[in-house]
């Protein structure tokens, strides 16, 4: 709702998701980021194996409070990676595993509970550990990454007066969604653990 919100709010200066993330990454340094459009909503997303800071349509060609904060915190990841941002490194290399254990952790809980394997439903919950640790891995990945786009947006004079407040207010509420996640996700795990247990006694 913030997000959208703040869609229909149009910046001062008129700069489009596109030029902010430009001008962002060009201030520091990074030349070589290209800048692409995606399909979808809010599938912005800055991927390192390529070097690419992704924009959605809304962001890239709009000129609002949300286009200009979504695409500044992108740059901000495009940052991390330029600097070797530890926990961006860390959740980079857990993203094979994690892509694993995602497909076959409640394969094999399911069967462990159905079954009631002890073995099978352990090794489930390990994988299913491992997507845990990623979500709370990305929690100051994307904080980080808010950040530092609060900072440029100030630092680059993109934003004026309350449009830096007002920036922060959607990267906040954006960033909630990811502790939501990482809440959930935890509480899951410990109820899955307290099943085992259970099953054990």
């Amino acid at each position: 709702s913030t997000t959208s919100r703040y869609l229909r709010v149009n910046t001062r200066r008129g700069y489009s998701g596109q030029q902010v993330a430009r001008k962002i990454l060009d201030s520091n340094g990074l030349y070589n980021v290209k800048i692409e459009m995606v399909r979808g909503r809010l599938s912005d997303h800055y991927d390192p194996r390529s070097n690419v800071v992704r924009l959605s349509q809304d962001i890239y060609d709009g000129t609002s409070i949300t286009s200009i904060a979504v695409a500044a915190h992108e740059c901000g990841h495009a940052m991390q990676h330029a600097k070797g941002y530890i926990p961006l490194n860390v959740r980079s290399a857990l993203v094979p595993v994690v892509n694993f254990s995602s497909r076959m952790s409640w394969f094999l809980i399911a069967i462990g509970l159905f079954m009631n394997t002890g073995p099978l439903l352990s090794i489930g919950i390990l994988l299913f550990s491992a997507s845990v640790l990623f979500q709370i891995i990305t929690l100051p990945v994307e904080f980080n990454a808010s950040n530092r786009a609060v900072a440029q947006l100030s630092n680059l004079g993109i934003v004026e007066g309350k449009e830096a407040n007002q920036s922060r207010k959607v990267l906040t509420a954006a960033a909630l969604t990811y502790v939501a996640a990482a809440l959930t996700s935890v509480l899951q795990l410990l109820r899955l653990l307290a099943i085992a247990n259970r099953d054990n006694d």
